[in-house]
């Protein structure tokens, strides 16, 4: 199975789009300008759709919003569904799939979970003219981010990260550093402070490819959070009444919620599922989740976030890219090399498109809710 997770974004994205021609997809190309991959390569969101031209079911999957995590999701839509046949067998006279590749396609080939701008793209999807605070950020910033660290002293980090562990606690400060922040461009999570270009592609991409639809599926593929190898459903909208309990009856007891207290992540804002919320028509049907995959515990993650941040302050992205500091945060969001990680990453993404696609059937024509 070692064939499906590529070590290099190039590689993925000539995988993904030779299964997706492969398949009979439907291709789109949105080219990232004035930026290059770390080979010389072209950077780009290419998107891939199986099914008729206004589909009244819609799966919607995405790879690569948060960058390096595309090794995973990439390895999902290109493994199961254009390879395997899952999409195009899914595809129907009123059903498609719709393949969204490498949406942080500079995070995704520079091994970085943000973009070229150091924006975490799941939090960029908010009104930059009044941006959520977060207060809570502030006050760890400094720790998680030195201003005077002139060289990366790991054993330093470790320290200092414990200690405002033990001071805040686990959730409090997992609360603290993850919801998204809007004050401090150098920092962790933050959300930028206008809608920057992945944005702008991804809500063209609603627009002209998912809008209209009357039953959308969404899965957005993340690795970082929870149990080592396990793919957690977190439940991410829609906004009509009955949307939790949909996802309850697709994904089963599996289901989590953020805002119920019941996941690994702990409630975020600006995320892409805001977009496919905001973009469809009030008569729409959104069941939006986010598939986690687990990596490392919590503080492991943490620390290459750390390292990574300091590393891309200090050194040219080719620098950075090279340096062996890389080796936390691969590890950190795309252990690729682990062979049973792989395999169950693979057999879970199966099962929950299964579910997706079952939920999407068994929608009756006119149904709302």
């Amino acid at each position: 199975m070692s064939d499906a997770f590529p070590h290099d974004y190039s590689r993925a994205r000539a995988d993904f789009l030779g299964a997706a021609e492969a398949a009979g997809a439907r291709l789109r190309t949105f080219v990232l300008p004035g930026h290059r991959g770390p080979d010389g390569g072209e950077l780009a969101v290419d998107t891939a759709y199986l099914g008729p031209p206004d589909p009244v079911k819609l799966l919607v999957t995405v790879s690569g919003t948060h960058g390096i995590e595309g090794f995973c999701g990439s390895a999902c839509q290109t493994r199961i569904l254009l390879r395997e046949g899952l999409a195009e067998a899914a595809a129907g006279p009123t059903t498609g799939v719709l393949l969204v590749h490498a949406l942080n396609p500079y995070g995704f080939a520079h091994l970085r979970r943000v973009n070229e701008d150091n924006v975490d793209l799941n939090r960029n999807f908010v009104d930059h003219d009044a941006p959520p605070h977060n207060d809570a950020y502030d006050a760890v910033h400094r720790t998680l981010v030195p201003p005077d660290a002139a060289a990366f002293d790991p054993v330093e980090l470790v320290a200092n990260l414990t200690a405002l562990r033990d001071e805040l606690g686990p959730q409090r400060l997992q609360e603290a550093v993850t919801r998204g922040q809007y004050r401090h461009p150098d920092g962790l999570f933050h959300g930028g402070s206008a809608p920057t270009w992945s944005r702008r592609v991804f809500e063209t991409v609603v627009a002209e490819q998912i809008a209209g639809a009357a039953h959308i599926g969404y899965i957005d593929l993340h690795t970082g959070l929870g149990a080592r190898g396990v793919g957690e459903p977190i439940f991410r909208g829609g906004r009509d009444a009955d949307a939790h309990q949909r996802a309850r009856r697709w994904y089963g007891d599996a289901l989590t919620a953020s805002e119920h207290g019941t996941s690994s992540s702990t409630p975020i804002v600006g995320n892409t599922a805001t977009a496919v919320a905001d973009g469809i028509g009030a008569d729409s049907r959104l069941t939006a989740i986010t598939l986690e995959f687990g990596t490392q515990p919590g503080p492991e993650v943490l620390l290459a976030l750390c390292a990574d941040t300091w590393l891309h302050r200090h050194h040219t992205p080719a620098d950075a890219v090279r340096s062996r500091l890389k080796r936390l945060i691969r590890d950190a969001f795309c252990p690729v090399d682990d062979a049973r990680w792989r395999e169950q990453v693979l057999r879970r993404a199966r099962e929950v498109f299964d579910q997706a696609l079952t939920g999407l059937a068994d929608a009756k024509p006119g149904e709302h809710g």
